[in-house]
């Protein structure tokens, strides 16, 4: 019987469906990043913070950014479902935050900043903070458009770190 060059490549396909589908399967609480676009249309932000809301009621620990749009419906999801169970890092200082993020950051009991990315341009300092955020969790959602490089970027990352990557496109 001849063997298809293709079977390792198959048998490690396999071995990853296995993996996610174990993860997806486990039982008790995990740890969810949830990242995305900031410009995000009301309607989608509504259910993003009911999809946050949920998994918080459900005893996930949730970790997202301070960005507006998506981190920021998602911050206010977890609000709702468990306080205790959010975690917010942000790409640079409090201070840096746009005050509209501020005033909502100020509800968040866990909150990280990270001040000594503060020279840097929030593009780089956001691909900084995606990747501490990414390393904290066992699955990211994350909401993006096709261009949207950072974030794109981000959960490639979290495959090749072995994550449960779920990727919604707005476009």
């Amino acid at each position: 019987m001849s063997q298809s060059i293709d079977a390792p490549l198959e048998s490690s396909k396999v071995d990853v469906f296995l993996q996610e589908l174990a993860a997806i399967q486990q039982s008790g609480s995990k740890r969810i990043a949830i990242l995305g676009s900031r410009h995000v249309p009301i309607t989608h932000q509504q259910l993003i913070e009911l999809m946050t809301y949920a998994l918080a009621v459900g005893g996930n620990q949730i970790m997202t950014s301070g960005a507006t749009g998506t981190n920021s419906a998602a911050i206010r999801g977890a609000l709702k479902g468990d306080p205790n169970l959010l975690t917010v890092i942000l790409p640079q200082s409090l201070d840096r935050q746009p005050r509209e993020s501020r005033d909502q950051l100020d509800q968040v009991m866990h909150l990280v900043e990270n001040s000594s990315n503060d020279s840097l341009s929030l593009a780089e300092a956001s691909a900084i903070c995606n990747q501490e955020i990414i390393s904290r969790c066992q699955q990211l959602i994350c909401f993006a458009f096709h261009d949207s490089h950072t974030l794109l970027r981000t959960c490639e990352d979290a495959e090749d770190q072995r994550k449960i990557v779920t990727l919604f496109y707005f476009d």
